[in-house]
């Protein structure tokens, strides 16, 4: 399911080491997870979905995103105005799942949910996934969080993958997202401010360490900054 507002995949592509490491976890014959984070409009989603697009054979994309509490159970909450925190995710309930995905049996189709921004809602059932499938990528912003359920994810995933953009990019992102979706500048701006960015703050202090950060320092000239191992490199997609 791909929703408009986006980013069109027509006009990029990843570096091929990136595939080329995602692709080794295939090789190996075994059920894999790759986590894929990042604080909101660092552009992991769009990493997601082009590594998956590359690997079509082997792979299958299970966002955290499917597991955001109903809007009617964050208005009983009281936490409706913070959606897209912490403590608006079922964690518990992906955590289940990605268990599941990591023992599935081999006559067995297991069903993930997925978020559709249309109607703001999750949508059970929209992602099949066989047990021949290698490799399991799931994106979202709480992958690598370091408190409360979220940092028991860590034990499931098989590799970490962090992608980061500048501050003000990330920010132009998220406002033209939340008004493409109905807010106006300026409650898309206070959105942002109020809401998204305490997240990524939150996000980029507290997390794990991962095996590979990725940096998306210029999209305008598709600039990104691979560093692993202690090399930087930069590639121009």
């Amino acid at each position: 399911m791909q929703y408009k507002s986006e980013t069109p995949l027509e006009d990029l592509i990843l570096p091929v080491s990136y595939v080329e490491r995602a692709k080794a976890l295939c090789a190996e014959g075994m059920r894999k997870i790759l986590a894929i984070a990042g604080a909101p409009g660092s552009g992991k989603s769009t990493v997601a979905r082009l590594l998956q697009q590359a690997l079509p054979d082997c792979s299958v994309l299970v966002p955290m995103d499917g597991f955001h509490l109903a809007n009617k159970e964050l208005e009983r909450l009281g936490r409706k105005e913070r959606k897209g925190a912490p403590d608006t995710f079922d964690v518990k309930g992906y955590f289940a799942l990605l268990q599941r995905l990591r023992n599935q049996k081999h006559d067995e189709v297991i069903y993930a949910p997925e978020f559709d921004r249309t109607i703001e809602e999750a949508i059970a059932g929209s992602i099949p996934v066989f047990p021949e499938t290698e490799l399991i990528i799931t994106e979202g912003n709480y992958l690598c969080l370091t408190q409360g359920d979220w940092q028991n994810l860590v034990e499931l995933f098989d590799e970490k993958w962090f992608v980061m953009a500048p501050q003000q990019e990330r920010q132009q992102r998220l406002i033209n997202r939340h008004c493409y979706f109905g807010r106006t500048p300026k409650e898309a701006k206070t959105w942002v401010e109020q809401t998204d960015e305490p997240n990524a703050r939150l996000i980029e202090n507290n997390r794990t360490e991962v095996e590979l950060v990725i940096e998306w320092m210029d999209v305008s000239k598709r600039s990104w900054v691979k560093r692993y191992g202690g090399v930087e490199k930069n590639i121009y997609l």
